[in-house]
Parts: C-alpha cells; structure tokens; sequence
C-alpha cells in the first residue's frame, strides 16, 4: 500500500508504539485486501468492548495499549459491556466480572474514549454524516450505520476498531470504496410490514438468502420508522452478515431503484409476502411451551420513543411474581426515561431498565445461576436467534403486546 509521511512515521514507530501497534494491523488488513492507501477516519465504535468478548487476553491488551500512552486520534464511543454498572448485583451479575468489566472500560476511557456502552451510538449523539468515513463495529450499528445514516465502514473487529481509533486510519478497501455499494439483491416487499417485529421477521428471511451480499428492498412504507430500520439491520445482520441495505426512496443512497443498483443487475429477485413473513416469524419462535419467565426488550437498546410505547403498555399494571422483564437501553435514553415518567411506570411494575449492556454480550449464565430461568420472550429477531445457542433456553419471538403479556401472565399466547 501507498501511506503517507505521518503513516510511515506510525509505521515505523516514530509516533509512539500503540500507533505503531496500531498501524501494523491496519497494514496487514490492507495487504490481504488489495487496498490501494489509507483512508482517514474521525469516528470509531468499539466492538470489543465487553469482557465477554475481549477476555482477559484482550482486556489485558487494552490496557497495554494505555499504559504505554496510547491516545485515540478519532472520536470513539464503546458498544456495550458485559454488565450494567449501576446494578450489576442485582441483576446477577458476578463480582469478578464486574472488575474485569471496571478494568477494560478504565482502559479505552483513559486513551480517549467515550464509555457509553449502547450498540445504538446514533440515537445518543455519535452520528456520522452521509458519505463519511468511519470505522464501526457491532453488527446492527454497522448496518444501519452503512444504510439508514450512508456513511461508510467495514464490519470492524476489536483489533482492527482500536487500531483504527489509535491511527485514525483504516484501509480503503471493501464498503469504504463506491463499486462495492451498488446492490445485488432485488426484494419485492408485498405485505404490510405493521411494527418492529414484522421488520425483524423481513430482515431474518432476507439475511440467510443474501449472506454477505448488499439486498436492495422495494414496497416498503415511505413511513417506516427509525426504529424499525434498526430492527431490520439487526436481523439483516444476525442470520446474515449483511453490512448494507438499501430501501428505494427512503435510504440516502437508493433514490431510485436504478441508483441502488448502479452499473449492476440484481443477481436475484426474491418475492416476501405473507407467506414469507409468516414462514420467518415461525423460524424465530423456538418455544417448547408457552410458560415464560423472561421478557427481554432492548437489543439493540431502545429508543425513547420505544420506551414511551412500553411504558403506556404498563401503566397500573403489575409483572407476574417469578417473571423478570428487562427494558434495556442507553444511559441518556434512561435518562430521558426518567425525566418522562416512563422509567417510574416501568419499575411501578416490575420491570427493571437495564442499561450499559445486552443479553448476547453478557454472560447471561451468572444470570440463570441466581434466577429460575426456563424460558424467554422478546420482539428483537436477533435476539430470538442467538439466545437458543448462547442461553441454551427457549425462545418466544412475537410483538410488543405479546411480550408484554407474558410479561403479566407468565405464558406467551
């Protein structure tokens, strides 16, 4: 690759060894690439920012990368933890977990880093313009990252998010570059897609058939809310790999179908109707029987607005006693949440507000170890997909009222 001066100096070790720690892995990147130079980035979100993920290997990296002065170069906010640091007791959470998790935040925090802990940075102030640069990871916020906001970033890994936040640099390589932007799945959307769950459902069907590929959709509402763009990516992501989306008239880069498409020909048209939609929200619900003793919502953490809709859901009402309902989201939605009355009405009753981290990057295990788990219930297609795996529980996937009345009655109807 061509670097400039000041790469060469990172390069070479001339700026300090995290830089040069830094630059070494982006290098490396790029060769197996093909990328041509480096491009500069001011935005980073940082994936491995859970000692679920890192591990003490990792954790132990981080730290080195501080201790030796390691200084990020671009604005960098922390996807989400291993546990919530206001209530990690009470929610289960082991003392040696929340250490490590002290550990590793300190770290990132020290070299510049913003701990805010959401996998949703773009609804609590990091939001990259159009065309931007950026190096991100977590597979929703690439997502919609890459396709709602059209800025511009590969799906980044830990070594590689903190090299880039260390440098400022990533490789100009895959969707950093336009040719590889284009579409390559045509989806005719025939059905009303009503709320989140339906977009989930869309996004579940559509990601095991395009993989990696970019899907390009057509039939869905000029009215589709932010909220359930994020639910899209998010299971776009999460029975795919997908990166980027386009919707015709409503992501910034597909005006048209012909601007989504560019020079290319969609490889394939695939129908979603009823049937589809009916088919994928079947895959989803892994339920053995219809006794629930989880209700998780939140992943990706919610919006305020999706906290106002949960909140109206539970006024006067009251939990079922053995049932946990977690509401997760980021600290200044929890904030607004509390301003609102919103977060009053949840604990009112017996739900908690999570914040700081999500059910697939905790080890929910510590969790099952105090509590009787047996089962859960969620609206989020990506959570429906790993929690069978990783939980090793049943899984009920439908609408927010289903959730929130099994939440109430203790079963999924």
């Amino acid at each position: 690759m061509k670097l400039t001066p000041e790469e060469e100096k990172m390069l070479e070790g001339k700026m300090g060894y995290p830089a040069q720690k830094g630059m070494e892995i982006l290098y490396q990147l790029g060769e197996i690439y093909s990328a041509e130079n480096m491009i500069q980035v001011e935005n980073v979100h940082m994936p491995g920012a859970s000692v679920v993920v890192a591990g003490n290997a990792g954790t132990k990296f981080v730290e080195q990368m501080a201790e030796k002065q390691g200084t990020f170069k671009a604005m960098t906010t922390l996807n989400t933890s291993a546990i919530d640091f206001e209530k990690w007791r009470e929610l289960g959470f082991e003392a040696a977990t929340h250490d490590m998790q002290m550990r590793l935040t300190a770290a990132y925090a020290k070299m510049g880093a913003l701990p805010c802990h959401s996998c949703t940075p773009y609804l609590i102030g990091n939001t990259p313009r159009l065309g931007e640069h950026v190096a991100w990871g977590e597979s929703s916020a690439i997502a919609f990252v890459n396709s709602v906001l059209g800025a511009r970033t590969n799906r980044e890994g830990g070594p590689s998010a903190i090299a880039a936040a260390l440098t400022g640099r990533v490789p100009a390589y895959g969707f950093h570059l336009q040719e590889n932007r284009w579409g390559n799945f045509l989806i005719n959307v025939s059905v009303p897609l009503n709320e989140v769950v339906d977009y989930g459902s869309l996004g579940y069907y559509v990601g095991k058939i395009v993989k990696s590929k970019v899907p390009v959709f057509t039939g869905i509402s000029q009215n589709v809310s932010m909220d359930e763009l994020k639910m899209l990516g998010a299971a776009l992501a999460s029975s795919g790999s997908v990166a980027l989306f386009h919707i015709v008239g409503i992501t910034p880069e597909a005006p048209t179908l012909a601007a989504a498409f560019g020079p290319n020909a969609p490889e394939q048209t695939i129908e979603f109707g009823a049937e589809q939609l009916r088919e994928a929200g079947q895959s989803l619900n892994k339920n053995v029987g219809q006794e629930v003793s989880m209700v998780v919502l939140g992943c990706p953490h919610l919006s305020i607005s999706e906290l106002e809709a949960v909140a109206k859901k539970l006024i006067n009402k009251k939990i079922k006693e053995g049932v946990r309902l977690w509401i997760i989201t980021a600290q200044p939605n929890k904030a607004y949440a509390e301003r609102c009355g919103f977060a009053e009405i949840i604990r009112a009753a017996g739900g908690e507000l999570v914040s700081d981290t999500c059910p697939i990057l905790a080890p929910m295990a510590e969790v099952r170890a105090k509590f009787p788990i047996q089962s859960i219930a969620t609206n989020s297609a990506k959570l429906a997909h790993y929690a069978p795996g990783q939980w090793a529980l049943p899984t009920h996937y439908g609408t927010l009222d289903q959730c929130i009345d099994a939440a109430l009655i203790g079963r999924f109807n």
